[in-house]
């Protein structure tokens, strides 16, 4: 077989219509223009690259964008105190702080420094936390991205066998306790795992996020499987590819995400998405 293609460029793009047209009826309605405030701290290339296609995308929705491109010598008094009088700004709905921080900087303190209504990355622990406890409200942009592409396939997961290659807090993790609410069994693997090719076999679906270059191989993939990879590894000759032996495992797979056009352009989409949900709860909160 050849599997079919989950194309997360073009479900992004609709998902980035379906966004701005929520936008322009709540500008029609008088209701706040959602605000979406970046933080950059440094001048890390990869950061930049990432930060400068959030705030198109955020242009293109209508949101209005709040840049911060900040010394990497800021000390983490002054970025808590920014992060708080943004916690305080109603023109800001949502705060993202682009990863990884300068080594001077406590990631999980500016973490938690964020409000959780305003965290559109879905790091802070409440959020994490109410994930665990199935009562979700902002998620994780990367593990929402991967459900949404799921709910693509139009395939029931429940029951399934699902394999996580990759336990970070960014992915493994909580697209862990997405998976496990849609009923999914769920295995986590990481580097002391033991036989990582057999329990890779043994899954219905397989979501791969270890940041190894096609560590999973394509002969490890069940007949029929569906595999989501979401890592994005630049070769020496600059191209990219994923963390799964994409053309080998297409011809297992029922369902297979290219590297680039897959995971990524979701994560972006999704955080367009937590940006509009947080102004809606800031819209409660008034109302």
């Amino acid at each position: 077989m050849s599997a079919n293609i989950l194309d997360g460029k073009a479900l992004a793009a609709e998902i980035r219509t379906q966004v701005a047209r929520a936008v322009k009826q709540r500008v029609d309605k008088a209701l706040s223009v959602p605000g979406l405030a970046v933080l950059i701290v440094g001048g890390d290339a990869a950061s930049q690259v990432y930060v400068r296609n959030k705030r198109r995308a955020c242009a293109e929705v209508g949101f209005n964008s709040f840049a911060h491109n900040l010394d990497g010598n800021i000390s983490q008094i002054e970025l808590l105190s920014l992060i708080g009088a943004l916690n305080s700004n109603p023109d800001v709905h949502g705060i993202l702080v682009q990863l990884p921080l300068p080594a001077h900087i406590d990631e999980e303190a500016v973490i938690e420094r964020i409000d959780p209504a305003k965290d559109v990355d879905g790091f802070h622990p409440y959020n994490v936390g109410r994930l665990v406890l199935r009562l979700p409200r902002l998620r994780s942009c990367t593990p929402r991205g991967i459900m949404t592409l799921l709910a693509r396939t139009g395939v029931n997961l429940e029951g399934m066998d699902a394999v996580i290659v990759g336990q970070s807090n960014i992915v493994g993790r909580p697209v862990a306790m997405e998976l496990l609410a849609a009923r999914c069994t769920i295995t986590i693997c990481h580097t002391r795992t033991r036989d990582l090719p057999a329990k890779v076999r043994a899954a219905d679906l397989v979501i791969a996020s270890a940041g190894r270059p096609e560590l999973v191989r394509g002969d490890w993939i069940k007949e029929g499987a569906i595999v989501i990879d979401v890592g994005i590894n630049r070769r020496d000759d600059g191209s990219l590819v994923g963390d799964v032996e994409f053309d080998a495992a297409r011809e297992r797979a029922s369902w297979i995400t290219p590297v680039p056009g897959g995971v990524g352009p979701m994560t972006v989409a999704t955080l367009l998405q937590n940006t509009l949900q947080a102004a809606e709860m800031a819209d409660a909160l008034i109302s």
